[in-house]
């Protein structure tokens, strides 16, 4: 079982540290998303402060971050999600992908995790998606780092990344949780209980 765990681990690292350098430079914008195809800090904000509530408070400040590190996003996600996790852990949610230009769509993602984690967490999330070239590009797996410090409520940002396209989930949650951990979401157009 160590064994199975210990190559688990090893093999999500390799892949999210791929992934993990391509977030840190991402692409310029396109021209496409040049042209107005992209949501600004203030429609991301509006919508954010709909979708969550009395619980958007650093919103604004969130949303600001990652603008200024990854610039306009061209499509957002709003939904819920459920994780747990003990060393190794599961993910799983729900929502609808926005864009501007390319049509509104239904995803699911779900994904595994190991590292030093443990508890449990339901969260409204909004991801914002960046260098999105058409919206059936979303479904694939996204890896990166993930960190969770929550006691009751929090509220947090991490980035992922696959084939140049960045999807920063903004998440608000509730739950018991505390620790860092390494993974992947994978985004599906049909729900399933299969985290691989």
């Amino acid at each position: 079982m160590r064994a199975l765990l210990r190559l688990a681990a090893i093999s999500l690292c390799l892949l999210t540290f791929a992934d993990i350098a391509a977030a840190q430079n991402p692409p310029p914008p396109t021209r496409q998303q040049r042209r107005g195809d992209t949501f600004s800090p203030d429609e991301l904000v509006h919508e954010g402060h709909r979708f969550f509530g009395t619980v958007s408070r650093g919103l604004a400040q969130v949303v600001e971050a990652a603008v200024s590190r990854w610039g306009q996003p061209n499509g957002y996600i709003l939904g819920q999600e459920g994780s747990g996790a003990f060393i190794v852990g599961l993910r799983y949610g729900d929502g609808k992908l926005y864009t501007k230009n390319a049509g509104d769509r239904r995803v699911f993602w779900e994904g595994p995790s190991v590292g030093f984690d443990t508890g449990g967490e339901g969260a409204r999330t909004m991801m914002l998606v960046y260098n999105l070239p058409a919206t059936e590009s979303i479904y694939q797996r996204f890896g990166g780092i993930d960190g969770s410090a929550y006691f009751i409520g929090g509220f947090g940002m991490t980035a992922l990344t696959a084939n140049n396209i960045v999807v920063v989930p903004i998440r608000s949650g509730v739950g018991l949780r505390l620790g860092a951990n390494i993974g992947y979401l994978k985004f599906t157009p049909n729900a399933t209980w299969n985290p691989f």
